[in-house]
């Protein structure tokens, strides 16, 4: 069992991570119906901007997080007035040239202004070390991370089901004309959701350093993931990717500690054997 229960704490921990990287996604794709593969990016830009502030201006690191999730969706803001809101009503195809392509550019910025070596972080120390119980040894940053993503999804199945904004989106998204017509400015609501979801990717790459890395790749290395998480979920469901990324989590912990010949291969095969199970998604509507 203390084996067991140590892939198991590591697999929720790794899901956490995923959650938190693709839970923005799951807002703006699954809200607005708009295909951002560039939404990694915005989750290397909170990484960067994270180990900028810490290595070179001596931040504390919890002070960091609300900078990366600003810059992200600051970032997230031009794009979407200069870009993607040309492109709402256009096809996905349209849509995932458009995103691949600055992740391209994202890619290449990353190498130029921070070359390509992993980048490193300095935790503080009560988020260092670890707690010990029932015989098992469990990781403070590990613990720090499932706090905040449970925190996070509790405060955004709130905000976006049980509040006006989240009321306006959802009317944005299903009848433009109409929610115009009902006096919502449906720029602004779309420029705020793409700014939340992109804001929330900041984040997730500034908690991904410590576990994860950070280099120039990164926006590609975790798209695959983060599309894994959000389309096993179900399109705009936040519990959906929750669920999704906890069980993909502890699966992918599962097959490198018990399975370590099929690790790279397992998520995929628990990605499709769920997905053929249920092909909305396990929340999906759609």
């Amino acid at each position: 069992m203390g084996p067991m229960i140590g892939v198991l704490f590591d697999g929720f921990a790794y899901g956490m991570l995923l959650f938190l990287l693709s839970v923005g996604l799951s807002v703006t794709l699954g809200m607005m119906n708009f295909v951002n593969l560039a939404h990694c990016s915005f989750a290397m830009l909170g990484g960067y901007v994270t180990v900028t502030l810490i290595n070179q201006f001596h931040w504390p690191f919890l002070a960091t997080l609300p900078i990366a999730f600003l810059a992200a969706a600051l970032a997230s803001v031009f794009l979407e007035r200069v870009l993607y809101r040309r492109l709402y009503q256009a096809s996905d195809l349209d849509q995932c040239l458009l995103t691949i392509g600055i992740v391209f550019v994202s890619v290449a910025g990353a190498a130029y202004f921070f070359g390509t070596v992993n980048q490193p972080v300095q935790l503080p120390g009560y988020l260092r070390g670890s707690v010990n119980a029932m015989g098992q040894s469990f990781g403070v940053y590990r613990m720090f991370l499932i706090a905040v993503a449970v925190v996070l999804t509790v405060v955004l199945v709130a905000t976006l089901e049980f509040t006006r904004f989240g009321a306006k989106v959802r009317a944005a998204v299903d009848n433009q004309r109409m929610a115009r017509g009902l006096g919502i400015n449906v720029g602004r609501v779309f420029a705020l959701t793409f700014a939340l979801g992109s804001g929330l990717g900041g984040l997730g790459g500034a908690l991904a350093i410590e576990m994860v890395g950070l280099d120039h790749s990164f926006a590609f290395t975790y798209l695959i993931y983060v599309l894994i998480v959000v389309s096993v979920g179900g399109l705009g469901s936040i519990g959906g990717s929750f669920t999704a990324a906890t069980v993909l989590g502890i699966s992918d912990m599962a097959g490198k500690y018990y399975f370590p010949r099929l690790s790279a291969f397992l998520i995929y095969l628990v990605m499709l054997v769920l997905l053929m199970w249920r092909p909305a998604g396990l929340f999906g509507k759609r």
